[in-house]
């Protein structure tokens, strides 16, 4: 045994060898290898360790068709929640200085944005939290390997350095948070060559100047709200409806405050093509699919926001049988986050029909740990999941859309109750707040349990956060009205709703 021991690294290139060798001794060279680096990969690890195994996370970022790159910590810190949120409040600072002067600040001068200041102090951020990251796993004891893994069976990865060179690393079991990138629409000339995606904007060094943005997902009507905010020409283009999978009256309004803020909109419009002219701007040519006519402009960039893809394709799965969605390319999940191949599991965006939100991966991803190192039986629980949309005039939500609800329990078995309402810190300012509005989607029968929730207004994320508790411990629409609000804020506006739709 001791020989067998003493041969093993001579063996780890041959890897029928090695799975012998595996198969005598019963060792590996780690309780548990995470393949992806980003908020649930690095959650899932930490607790792994802390519950006494042995962990390695493999995380390599392929640079974007740009050439951008980063550090430790996924999207989320690199190029979504993070760095977005910070630009978002760029912009609300910017209305905020509008409004200030309302108030009897003396603002001499014309107010301007400078890009390059913004940028370098959000990448500057964004940097300390990748250093930090790593300080993290050194201190939690997981081993952090910089390059890109790969699956050769259910116990053994293989990790590729940048310059190639091969390492073989074994595991009781492995788990797969790769995440994924943004889509680029392949099919349209000069679309790869010309534009961008979420993966660069956040780390230019200079202004995009006047930009098309291409979608109506969250990310394209966030980008496109910070964008406006902070002085840019900024045109979002929609092949058909604006945020597609939440509540359509509310994004509705989302867009509505969006078009009076600035941003414009092209509706049922798609690009055929993009130019590049000799001044160095980008002529764009559109189909209004309404009318079929043929439009044309420039601009300086064009942002794609028309989804994104699972990082799946260099993993090896098909190899070793992972059963993938073939619609989506994202990996079928049990409730226990298992694959279809034992002692393999993935979890997070990569995850077919799971929310492509950080707290749910790193939630899961520390059950899931839990679990693996048998500390825990528990499930990660994917209902009633809060979220918040950053645009301009935030939208915040948990639970079902009011479309979701009558789907499920029919039009005569959901009682919605809403209201228009002004925020207090608008009056003064003399700000349209015609979108600012809430609705509350209840069972009809019995005690009205809330199946929805739904807010548009300032700081909808941290109204949507205290509010997402209630619907854990199956909040009722008598319980909204026997909460005491606080005096004088917009999320005291919820307990006071009670006028329903169905009054008219």
């Amino acid at each position: 045994m001791a020989a067998l021991c003493r041969g093993k690294h001579r063996w780890k290139r041959t890897n029928c060898l090695h799975v012998l060798t595996r198969n005598l001794t019963g060792n590996y060279d780690y309780d548990l290898v995470v393949i992806g680096g980003g908020s649930g990969g690095l959650a899932c690890s930490k607790e792994a360790a802390q519950l006494g195994q042995k962990v390695a996370v493999l995380d390599y970022v392929e640079p974007s068709v740009k050439g951008t790159k980063w550090g430790l910590g996924g999207t989320c810190v690199n190029v979504g929640c993070i760095p977005k949120k910070l630009m978002h409040q760029a912009a609300l600072l910017g209305t905020a200085v509008k409004d200030a002067q309302k108030y009897g600040w003396q603002i001499s001068g014309p107010i301007c944005h400078d890009w390059a200041t913004m940028a370098e102090a959000i990448q500057n951020h964004v940097r300390s939290l990748n250093w930090g990251h790593r300080v993290q796993l050194q201190d939690k004891k997981v081993k952090y390997l910089n390059i890109k893994g790969s699956l050769v069976d259910e116990h053994t990865v293989k990790g590729q350095t940048k310059a190639g060179k091969e390492t073989i690393l074994t595991a009781k079991n492995i788990v797969i948070a790769t995440g994924g990138r943004p889509n680029y629409p392949t099919q349209i000339p000069g679309a790869m060559e010309h534009g961008l995606t979420s993966d660069d904007i956040f780390w230019l060094k200079k202004s995009p100047g006047k930009t098309l943005v291409v979608g109506a997902s969250y990310v394209a009507l966030e980008c496109a709200g910070f964008l406006t905010g902070v002085g840019l020409d900024t045109t979002v283009m929609v092949r058909s409806i604006a945020l597609r999978g939440f509540d359509q009256q509310m994004a509705g309004l989302v867009t509505d405050y969006m078009d009076a803020y600035g941003t414009k909109f092209a509706w049922k419009c798609v690009p055929k093509s993009v130019d590049k002219l000799s001044s160095g701007a980008l002529q764009v040519t559109w189909t209004d699919t309404h009318t079929g006519n043929e439009h044309k402009d420039t601009y300086d960039s064009v942002l794609w926001a028309v989804g994104r893809a699972p990082e799946t394709k260099a993993l090896g799965l098909d190899k070793l049988g992972v059963q993938l969605k073939r619609e989506t390319g994202k990996i079928i999940l049990g409730s226990d986050e298992s694959t279809s191949v034992p002692n393999i599991y993935a979890f997070g965006d990569i995850g077919e029909g799971r929310p492509e939100l950080t707290p749910t991966a790193i939630k899961a991803g520390k059950l899931l740990a839990r679990r693996l190192a048998g500390h825990s039986t528990e499930l990660m629980n994917y209902d009633n999941v809060p979220t918040t949309v950053f645009t301009p005039l935030e939208y915040g939500c948990v639970g079902l859309s009011e479309e979701e609800a009558e789907k499920r329990h029919g039009k005569d078995g959901i009682e919605v109750y809403h209201a228009f309402y002004k925020p207090l810190e608008f009056t003064v300012a003399e700000r349209d707040a015609s979108q600012c509005y809430l609705k509350v989607v209840c069972e009809r029968a019995g005690e009205q349990k809330i199946l929805g929730l739904h807010f548009t207004g300032p700081n909808a994320g941290e109204v949507t956060q205290g509010f997402a508790m209630g619907f854990q411990c199956g909040a009722t629409y008598s319980h909204l009205l026997q909460t005491v609000g606080i005096h004088p804020t917009c999320a005291e506006e919820l307990t006071k709703v009670s006028i329903t739709k169905r009054s008219g």
